[in-house]
């Protein structure tokens, strides 16, 4: 489309079809400088991409693709039965300006991003596709109005649709045009978004791709172990990423974060199962946690 978006790779196996074909008349420094593998690693890649292949008996039956995906926590994660290899662990990430660079905890998409950059790096292998689809599509400008509708009480759905936009105007088709590029036919979902399981899989299992499962993104300030430092050999603890700031949040600063999941998960049917708690003080307890 008119956009540019980035896929996020990790692991060395993980290539690109089209970043790797040959382009007539370029040199070998022309390869380096637009990404491409050059030499004797240029052939090895180009052969691996060739046997790459994905028919129609690989696919999930809908039926039972929708139904893997009920919010069942009992087999809500089914990643132990996937091989590794065969699926690796995939994040859809829209851009948010306001949550990954300024940090906003008006939502929790700064989280998201680093935590799913936390859990591939452990795996290492996996893809974060991240597309600019700035406040659920409508656009930066729109956000900040959906913004001041907000605070004057309105949650995000009501605020976007007093604006003459949808709920969520974001599409996946360049997510699956990626995917595909990457050679990514099985994966493990990185979502509590049905709807973007739904537009990745395609009308009754269209489109090529096979989501095995969905992996939760659960809130880690939602629980007690928030703090995202480990202890290095000697004992010291350090952080344990660099984008430690967007891991490290804390209760009593992600109210409004909270607010935004029972939105997503009430109105919006992402599987985030939440149950009210007594209001206490926001240093206490979140307004809404995991049953």
């Amino acid at each position: 489309d008119d956009k540019e978006h980035l896929a996020i790779v990790f692991g060395d196996d993980v290539r690109s079809k089209t970043l790797e074909s040959a382009k007539a008349g370029e040199s070998d420094m022309d390869r380096k400088v637009r990404g491409a593998s050059t030499g004797a690693l240029r052939r090895l890649v180009q052969k691996d991409i060739a046997k790459r292949t994905t028919t129609a008996s690989d696919r999930l039956d809908y039926g039972l693709a929708k139904m893997r995906f009920e919010p069942d926590p009992a087999d809500a994660f089914v990643a132990p039965r996937v091989s590794l290899v065969d699926a690796p662990l995939v994040r859809i990430h829209s851009e948010c300006f306001t949550g990954e660079t300024v940090s906003s905890v008006r939502c929790d998409c700064g989280y998201q991003l680093a935590e799913a950059m936390r859990l591939i790096q452990r795996e290492g292998r996996g893809v974060i596709v991240y597309l600019r689809q700035e406040g659920r599509g409508i656009g930066l400008l729109e956000k900040l109005k959906a913004y001041n509708l907000q605070d004057m009480g309105h949650d995000t759905v009501d605020a976007n649709l007093l604006l003459n936009h949808p709920a969520d105007a974001r599409t996946y088709g360049s997510a699956r045009a990626i995917l595909a590029d990457l050679g990514i036919g099985k994966l493990r979902l990185l979502t509590n978004n049905t709807d973007k399981i739904r537009q990745l899989q395609g009308h009754r299992g269209s489109s090529s791709l096979d989501v095995v499962c969905h992996v939760p993104m659960y809130p880690r300030w939602w629980s007690d172990d928030s703090d995202a430092t480990e202890s290095d050999a000697d004992g010291s603890v350090v952080s344990e990423l660099s984008y430690s700031r967007h891991l490290a949040l804390q209760k009593d600063v992600m109210v409004e974060a909270d607010r935004y999941l029972k939105t997503k998960a009430q109105r919006m049917g992402h599987m985030l199962s939440v149950s009210p708690v007594p209001q206490r003080t926001a240093s206490a307890m979140p307004l809404w946690s995991l049953r």
